[in-house]
């Protein structure tokens, strides 16, 4: 109980600090694709260092290829939305994955949503007024974010699939080598040279760890308890992100932001708890 405990901890925060050495590179120039290309390249690595046996049969080759699509895919557009937006106004978004699976429910699982579901819906979309103006709220920057939450919502599902199928340390190498190729293929049509300036090469370094501890961390807590507990609990980064942003981008309007973030936080454990 005391690991679990310990590694839903080292998610939230993990999640959080990874977000800012995204936007710390993205404000040095650097590019979304390149990011995610070199993101890739070292989880691989670390991937292949930690699992020495992989376990694997034909059954998981769908399920990984479909994962990396969607987590590579995720991951460049969350460094997009960094890249031109705030990330204490960006984190409380993140609040809107359990609306996203309850979409997705009633279109593939034919489940209707309830009463409570739908006061969680209505708490998340009050606390989206708090954030800020109309003009800020609805631009490129949360475009990119709604992109992204949808994309690493269902690659969840695929996440939880695979470590049935396998184990930790195999799920978290094929969602390098899958994350990988997908990364690869996008920097190529981006057509962005593969150069991080040698100054921001330590923040690369730092992400690339950040992420590491985030998805280790996330496939130990998806193996211990049910996914629907689990995206309940890694909400609270966004109360994390909210005050990172503030304290180290000197963000405005804390007080604001924590008030969306805490009500758009209530309703998603309402939308997937109760």
């Amino acid at each position: 109980m005391m690991s679990l405990i310990i590694f839903i901890f080292l998610r939230i925060f993990s999640n959080s600090y990874l977000n800012v050495f995204q936007k710390l590179l993205t404000s040095k120039g650097e590019k979304s694709s390149v990011i995610n290309f070199y993101s890739y390249l070292g989880l691989m690595l670390i991937g292949f260092m930690i699992s020495f046996k992989p376990i694997f049969h034909l059954e998981l080759i769908v399920p990984i290829l479909v994962m990396g699509f969607l987590g590579s895919l995720g991951n460049y557009f969350i460094i997009k939305a960094l890249s031109c937006g705030e990330l204490s106004t960006l984190a409380p978004i993140n609040s809107y994955k359990p609306i996203v699976a309850l979409i997705f429910g009633i279109f593939l699982l034919n489940e209707i949503p309830s009463c409570t579901d739908l006061i969680g819906i209505l708490l998340i979309i009050t606390g989206t007024f708090f954030l800020s103006s109309y003009k800020t709220l609805f631009n490129k920057a949360t475009f990119y974010r709604f992109l992204a939450l949808i994309f690493s919502g269902l690659e969840a599902i695929f996440i939880k699939k695979i470590i049935l199928l396998s184990d930790i340390q195999s799920a978290f190498l094929y969602w390098a080598i899958a994350g990988f190729i997908f990364a690869t293929l996008f920097v190529i049509l981006s057509k962005h040279k593969l150069k991080i300036e040698r100054c921001n090469v330590k923040f690369q370094v730092c992400l690339i760890l950040m992420i590491f501890l985030m998805q280790y961390s996330t496939n130990y807590v998806f193996e211990k308890i049910n996914v629907a507990y689990a995206l309940a609990l890694f909400q609270l980064s966004t109360l994390v992100s909210v005050f990172l942003g503030a304290n180290i981008f000197k963000e405005r309007n804390l007080a604001k932001k924590i008030i969306a973030a805490s009500i758009m936080l209530i309703g998603a454990i309402i939308l997937i708890l109760l």
